[in-house]
């Protein structure tokens, strides 16, 4: 089985599930806010049956430089605080945008030509308000 049929077909399990006070998502944010991240929002997945995470957790990077500070800060205080390892990451070779992978959140860190591109603003008023929280 490929890695994206296992997370796919994975039962989820409220003890499993994320919450906008587990210590993960909150590493990740102040990981993010340490290296002035911009732009910063949180999508909350978990009423979307298909969806294969919690959070997406998005923010910009005003250069490449901090593109990759941000990544690298996130990587190393989750590792620190929360001794986990991301289960993918993405995207460091093209330096517009990195993904972070922790199954239950993932995190996209990226410049702002392709967050207009890709319109994650749109799918971000597309999940709700509800959904959605802003640092």
């Amino acid at each position: 089985m490929n890695n994206l049929t296992v997370l796919a077909s994975r039962k989820k399990s409220a003890l499993t599930r994320l919450t906008r006070n587990s210590k993960i998502f909150k590493t990740i944010i102040h990981a993010i806010q340490e290296k002035k991240g911009e732009k910063i929002v949180s999508l909350d997945l978990k009423k979307i049956h298909e969806a294969v995470s919690d959070f997406f957790i998005i923010c910009e990077a005003s250069n490449n430089i901090q593109l990759k500070a941000i990544a690298d800060s996130v990587e190393m205080e989750v590792k620190k605080k929360c001794g986990e390892l991301p289960y993918k990451h993405e995207g460091r070779q093209g330096e517009q945008w990195i993904l972070i992978d922790y199954v239950n959140a993932v995190v996209h860190v990226m410049l702002p030509e392709p967050r207009k591109f890709y319109r994650l603003r749109s799918e971000e008023r597309r999940v709700g308000k509800e959904c959605r929280s802003r640092w």
